[in-house]
């Protein structure tokens, strides 16, 4: 009699005991489907945060170049009156160093007529 109880026992807690354990297992499995959900969401969110970031940056890699090549264009435009103004610069001081060397020796005759003859001995 003892063994029958023992074995009706038994025979009770076998189901209770498998049966804790898919629930355990179906725990574990939905605790690790949770944690890998969240990691492919933190890594989703870092990809979109770095495409963001890579198309601002190619943004202004864009604009940068643009303004770069404007900058160009406008010495080369610059460069034109600057290479003229240049040419008048030298222009105006060899007409400065003619001019000067033309009142240097009006004045040197000035001075030759302006001096008393130097008495000859």
């Amino acid at each position: 009699m003892k063994l029958l109880v023992l074995y009706a026992l038994l025979a009770a807690a076998a189901p209770v005991a498998l049966a804790q354990a898919p629930v355990e297992d179906a725990r574990v499995n939905q605790n690790a489907l949770l944690q890998a959900q969240q990691k492919a969401s933190a890594a989703y969110r870092d990809l979109r945060q770095a495409e963001f970031e890579a198309q601002r940056a190619e943004q202004d890699f864009r604009q940068a170049d643009a303004d770069y090549k404007a900058a160009q264009k406008r010495a080369v435009e610059l460069k034109r009156p600057a290479d003229a103004a240049k040419k008048n610069l030298d222009a105006a001081k060899a007409k400065e160093a003619a001019a000067r060397k033309s009142y240097d020796a009006a004045v040197n005759a000035v001075d030759q007529v302006s001096r008393p003859p130097s008495p000859t001995k």
